[in-house]
């Protein structure tokens, strides 16, 4: 199992440095340069029981879009990476959240196929300087790069700060169950 794993990604927009733990004792170290940004992905390593650090430098002078998705493609490998390199994972999860009056039904199924469905539709452009559009497109990504189904349906909410942080947090939670290891083949075909 390879357990810790390191994502370097330096591009003309954006130099990532990422180390993952996923198995890990939730020591969090992350600084995008977004801080509501930074929130949410504390939310997300902490709730999974990850250690997570993430160092980025971005033009952020543009906007928040390339600092989003690119971190997003450095998460999505490592769990990538994770994953390929287990036996057996349990391959799926799911995490129903309350959050206040928020309510989120978030579903994983970790088969190698990247697809991303959610309805987040914000009434605020900004949390933070997070344009809440790159909430989505964070998920969306991630999914696409970390070879997982990703699922995420809110049922219920007021508050957009609820709904982003209950999103994050309903992510890690079935994330946490679906990479849990276990004994069992995670499919008929033998391979996934």
């Amino acid at each position: 199992m390879k357990n810790q794993i390191y994502v370097k990604r330096k591009t003309k927009e954006t130099d990532i440095l990422l180390q993952l733990q996923v198995v890990g004792s939730q020591k969090l170290s992350i600084e995008t340069g977004i801080g509501f940004f930074d929130h949410m992905l504390q939310q997300l390593a902490f709730h999974s029981g990850w250690d997570l650090q993430i160092k980025v430098y971005g033009d952020l002078q543009i906007d928040d879009h390339h600092v989003v998705e690119d971190t997003a493609i450095c998460l999505g490998d490592a769990i990538n990476q994770y994953w390929r390199s287990v036996d057996s994972i349990c391959r799926y999860g799911q995490s129903l959240l309350p959050m206040d009056e928020t309510l989120v039904l978030v579903a994983v199924d970790v088969s190698g196929r990247g697809l991303y469905r959610g309805e987040l539709n914000f009434n605020r452009e900004f949390l933070g300087t997070l344009s809440t559009e790159m909430i989505a497109h964070f998920f969306k990504t991630f999914a696409m790069k970390a070879g997982l189904t990703l699922h995420i349906k809110p049922m219920d909410f007021e508050n957009n700060h609820h709904l982003a942080e209950a999103c994050f947090k309903a992510t890690a939670r079935a994330l946490k169950q679906a990479l849990n290891t276990n004994n069992m083949k995670s499919s008929t075909k033998g391979l996934l």
